[in-house]
């Protein structure tokens, strides 16, 4: 007996890693002082002395059941962008600067091909967000997962000085909400998506008119980052006084999280477009509005409170990154809360 026929085979272990070590190349930093396959990443600080007061800022995330596509698509390169975005978005809105990520492969079996895929993709989201993958763990679990299934999570650090936090104490009534659009459903509420559609091949190899592609490759269509469109903003001068990313909970859950006591935010609901798959999931579904807007983006994963001063050079800083903003509604005095209107 040994541990291979006990179901871990670590020869493919070493293989995985060799695979993944020219995606996870393309993201290294200056900073990054350790080599892959250590037992610890190491990070030097030395570039962020000059801030006043340096402040750490971390995220961690999962990619929840948006797997169960990934499993029957047969397509492992999109949600590695997911798990980053899903972390260094939630460090970007709070002013931070993403700096390193780590992930977490859990499977049933170790394919060393696939695992490389997933490092592909969380090494793409990497690069998009300028953060350095700096270590991992790839855990081969049998008898735990079927063999053809993984799980997907991770965590990132980044860096922010403290009086450039993202915090909302500085929001005011008449202030301007921003919102950058989304590329669909953002690997969130995958449980209700689920019971919509037929989670089979040929349900989502089947193409759709309104959506202009298969419901697989709508659904799957890797989750925006925005670190470099909010870099971009506060490049342009503009203080950003409250920060919102959309996941899981929809604008109900999330818009509120960003206010302070004492003020609330109305968004005009009809001041963007929304995407196809969102009109074609609450058809579909049966799903009233008000369970769609607060189980998913509607179109939006990111929104910014900025000075009605500031909107033009906040529009023009968003676009110059590559993303595309819409004033989507304003902030009030009243309860902590969120009105669509």
């Amino acid at each position: 007996m040994d541990y291979k026929n006990a179901g871990v085979d670590i020869e493919a272990g070493y293989k995985s890693v060799e695979l993944m070590k020219e995606h996870i190349k393309k993201t290294m930093r200056p900073e990054v002082l350790t080599n892959i396959g250590g037992f610890s990443g190491a990070f030097s600080m030395d570039a962020f002395k000059n801030m006043e007061k340096p402040t750490l800022v971390s995220g961690t995330d999962g990619v929840g059941t948006t797997l169960k596509l990934a499993f029957i698509m047969d397509k492992h390169d999109t949600v590695g962008i997911d798990c980053v975005a899903m972390c260094v978005n939630d460090i970007a809105c709070a002013g931070g600067e993403p700096l390193f990520f780590l992930d977490y492969i859990a499977c049933g079996k170790n394919y060393p091909e696939k695992i490389a895929e997933i490092v592909k993709g969380v090494a793409a989201g990497c690069e998009q967000s300028n953060a350095a993958l700096i270590g991992g763990e790839t855990a081969e679990m049998p008898g735990f997962y079927p063999e053809d299934e993984y799980d997907l999570a991770g965590f990132a650090v980044g860096v922010v000085d403290e009086k450039d936090l993202i915090t909302g104490k500085e929001l005011k009534d008449g202030d301007v909400l921003v919102g950058m659009a989304s590329s669909g459903v953002h690997s969130n509420g995958f449980s209700l998506v689920r019971k919509v559609f037929d989670m089979t091949k040929e349900s989502l190899d089947t193409y759709y008119d309104e959506l202009g592609k298969t419901l697989g490759e709508a659904l799957i269509a890797p989750t925006k980052i925005y670190v470099k469109a909010l870099r971009s903003v506060k490049e342009a001068g503009v203080r950003i006084k409250g920060c919102s990313h959309i996941t899981g909970g929809g604008f109900y859950e999330n818009v509120p999280r960003m206010l302070k006591d004492g003020v609330c935010a109305v968004i005009e609901k009809d001041s963007y477009p929304i995407p196809p798959i969102f009109t074609l999931m609450a058809k579909k579904g049966e799903i009233d509005e008000k369970m769609m807007y607060n189980t998913y983006n509607m179109g939006i994963g990111m929104v910014m409170a900025v000075d009605a001063a500031d909107v033009e050079k906040t529009m023009e800083a968003v676009k110059a990154a590559g993303e595309t903003p819409y004033v989507i509604g304003r902030i009030e005095a009243g309860d902590k809360d969120v009105k669509l209107v």
